[in-house]
């Protein structure tokens, strides 16, 4: 009974990971293409997953200030659609019965930071959590939590932007909503007087990186056994390029 209700947790674990418990039958993982796990990993790169985000980055960062060099909002939007160096998608199929993202982005909810536009990445890499000012939010621990313990994350980037507008509203005195204080709170615990925008949103993306093994157990010791580095990051948006803090 003990073993039938440990092989039932075993079954439940793995479902909840992402993956489809016909991966556990052997026949049923026999398709032409692959088990689930193989054609959820096609994208998976097979080095240091910091170093694949900053190589797609650079060559994204390329098309992007391309674009730049145009005053046509359709030829802009003409450039980047053939130019985009997305070079990788899991099949569809593959992603409606499970997930096997990379990497993880803590990221700002601004419009102009799209994890997927700035790392090249297709549906099913980047494991996003987002909220203005990427601060280390409750929900977003949480996440994270799920993203490392169910889904073996190895990474997890956090990333500040030029002209983040949530921080430039805790720098500021301006009277703001009971939930907004809530929010901007830790970014102003971050602040340093007499700091520009810009080294106000480095310094926040290191404390939220900073506080996410504070604050969790589980993403401290999976730090500490090494099998995940949190890093901070911050994405400069006329540019498009993402630069290590």
């Amino acid at each position: 009974m003990a073993h039938s209700r440990r092989h039932l947790l075993l079954l439940l674990g793995l479902a909840g990971a992402g993956l489809a418990l016909d991966t556990l039958l052997p026949a049923a993982a026999a398709a032409a293409d692959g088990t689930l796990v193989e054609r959820l990993s096609v994208c998976r790169p097979d080095g240091d997953p910091l170093q694949e985000l900053l190589r797609r980055n650079r060559d994204f960062s390329r098309t992007w200030q391309a674009a730049e060099r145009s005053n046509d909002p359709q030829g802009r939007a003409t450039l980047l659609h053939e130019t985009w160096p997305l070079h990788c998608q899991v099949r569809p199929d593959a992603l409606a019965a499970g997930q096997r993202p990379w990497a993880s982005v803590l990221c700002c909810a601004d419009s102009r930071v799209a994890p997927e536009w700035i790392f090249a990445c297709g549906a099913g890499e980047l494991f996003e959590v987002r909220s203005a000012g990427n601060t280390a939010f409750d929900e977003g621990v949480a996440s994270l939590e799920y993203a490392v313990a169910e889904l073996a994350m190895p990474l997890i980037l956090v990333m500040g932007h030029s002209g983040c507008g949530a921080v430039t509203a805790a720098m500021a005195s301006a009277p703001l909503t009971p939930l907004l204080e809530n929010l901007v709170a830790p970014i102003r615990a971050s602040l340093k007087p007499g700091a520009d925008l810009a080294e106000a949103v480095r310094r926040n993306a290191a404390a939220a990186a900073a506080e996410l093994p504070r604050r969790s157990a589980l993403l401290r010791e999976a730090v500490a056994d090494g099998r995940l580095h949190i890093q901070a990051a911050y994405f400069d948006i006329g540019s498009g390029e993402v630069s290590l803090v």
